[in-house]
């Protein structure tokens, strides 16, 4: 019976553990609609919202870049010796042979084959001359990142590593983190970790000596930069106060700013060497490379657009709001009637659009349709009003049930509800084709109930009446009268 007890409280506690776990997500919503139709004392007009694009690897729209350019093994080709065993030398990387080359875009493939795919460099050959190499990946267009920026390396994390980030396009650069087994030695900074950390050092630029250390690197491959360890400084451990850090982009510029890139930059200072001193007798272990690299986010649209295309290897914004431009940063044309601004995520759920408005108050003229539409001017929203039967940003779609015929009209017959009665045929939902002898809009009328000079009209159809002679009708006449006489005498007959 306890037991029982404690297996039913047990339940109960985990459903309302789950629905309150479940309870902020849905509450602070995505913002994936910019705007939605409400009724109002004009009609139908917009109601617009916040909006931005899901999250995504943003790494299928990136272009990489490497600084020197000859810095990839394989020209000429090079033999690599096994970083904890100088013996096992038997790692051939050969530009001019496809399954020995490691190229570039091998950090960017689909990971899970076997063997693993990955690019690398050339062997520290000039020691004691630094091994630098700077990784560069681009996207030209502003990005806002959603999650860790995670590296794996096949050959061990380097020992010195800075990671840097441009809002520029390239032109400036400010470090982002700063990586090494000693950090007070490389960069003279005092190691620490994202966890030291608070609110208000969350913008500090750190040295870290986490993922630099150890020796086991067949296990420990991992270099990450934490996004959602400093989103939740604002939203919580698990970020369920999505809330409190959608008020603090809102509000602190700089905060937003730390989160959005156009390009990052990965400076390799120096490989892993797993010993205090270099092996010069077999610099072939030493070397860079990286199987992976991870970055999610998503096209910064200024929350004026739910989506962003990939078009001639450029990301845009698919901007809302009467707003324009790569990230949505502008009003378009005759819509600057105030000045652009950002939309905002505050009130949740929807937040604020910011909409750019017209330049006039008075009609804006939105090539509304001129059969569908009331008026080929907007209302005050920018939305078409349409006739009955009639939908659409312009007015142009007909509604379930209705025929568009220079406008939109309800259907005079089907094969269903509608049928054409008597043999009538419907053409095109239009018209009912009728047989000679009916009319009417289903063919449900005789000809002859419709004319007033009846079926022996010329109209009608029918073959006329036609009188009798006077010879017959003498003869009638006479035989009625002879019928008459013997009438008394049927009962007896009969």
């Amino acid at each position: 019976m306890h037991f029982q007890l404690a297996l039913t409280l047990q339940a109960i506690w985990t459903a309302v553990c789950h629905a309150a776990m479940q309870h902020y997500p849905a509450a602070w919503g995505h913002y994936d609609v910019c705007k939605s139709q409400v009724y109002s004392e004009d009609g139908l007009t917009w109601d617009y919202m916040a909006c931005q694009p899901e999250a995504a690897d943003m790494t299928q729209y990136l272009k990489v870049s490497l600084d020197p350019p000859n810095i990839t093994c394989g020209d000429p080709p090079e033999t690599y010796c096994a970083l904890e065993n100088p013996y096992m030398c038997n790692n051939e990387c050969d530009a001019s042979t496809e399954e020995l080359a490691h190229p570039p875009e091998l950090m960017f493939d689909i990971e899970g084959r076997n063997p693993t795919t990955f690019w690398q460099s050339s062997s520290w050959k000039k020691y004691p001359k630094p091994l630098l190499v700077n990784i560069t990946l681009s996207w030209h267009k502003t990005i806002e990142l959603t999650d860790d920026i995670v590296l794996t390396f096949e050959s061990g994390r380097p020992e010195q590593m800075v990671l840097e980030k441009s809002l520029d396009y390239g032109r400036t650069w400010q470090p982002y983190q700063f990586y090494a087994t000693d950090c007070l030695d490389a960069f003279t900074m005092e190691p620490k970790t994202v966890q030291d950390l608070t609110q208000h050092t969350l913008l500090d630029i750190i040295c870290t000596e986490d993922y630099s250390r150890g020796y086991v690197w067949k296990y420990d491959k991992t270099v990450r930069f934490e996004i959602k360890d400093r989103f939740a400084l604002f939203a919580g451990p698990r970020l369920h106060n999505m809330a409190s850090l959608y008020g603090q982009l809102d509000t602190t510029k700089k905060l937003r700013d730390f989160f959005t890139i156009t390009d990052l930059r990965i400076r390799l200072l120096r490989p892993a060497t797993g010993a205090t001193m270099v092996d010069e007798n077999n610099l072939s272990r030493y070397f860079y490379a990286i199987s992976d690299i991870k970055v999610h986010g998503r096209c910064k649209c200024n929350l004026h657009a739910n989506s962003c295309v990939y078009d001639k290897e450029k990301l845009s914004c698919e901007c809302e709001h009467n707003t324009t431009g790569p990230d949505c940063g502008r009003c378009k044309i005759n819509y600057q009637g105030r000045a652009w601004s950002a939309g905002s995520y505050l009130p949740i759920p929807k937040g604020t659009a910011n909409i750019c408005i017209p330049n006039s108050i008075g009609p804006v003229k939105c090539n509304c349709n001129p059969f569908g539409s009331v008026r080929d001017h907007c209302n005050g929203t920018g939305f078409c009003i349409c006739k009955e039967g009639t939908t659409g940003p312009k007015c142009q779609e007909c509604l379930p049930g209705y025929l568009w015929d220079n406008g939109c009209k309800s259907p005079v017959c089907d094969d269903e509800l509608l049928r054409c009665q008597n043999g009538g045929v419907c053409v095109n939902n239009a018209r009912c084709n009728c047989p000679p002898e009916y009319s009417g809009l289903l063919c449900e009328k005789s000809r002859c109930d419709s004319e007033a000079a009846g079926c022996g009209s010329r109209e009608s159809g029918q073959p006329p009446l036609t009188p009798p002679s006077p010879c017959g009708l003498l003869t009638l006449l006479l035989l009625g009268s002879a019928l008459l006489r013997e009438a008394p005498c049927w009962p007896a007959a009969l």
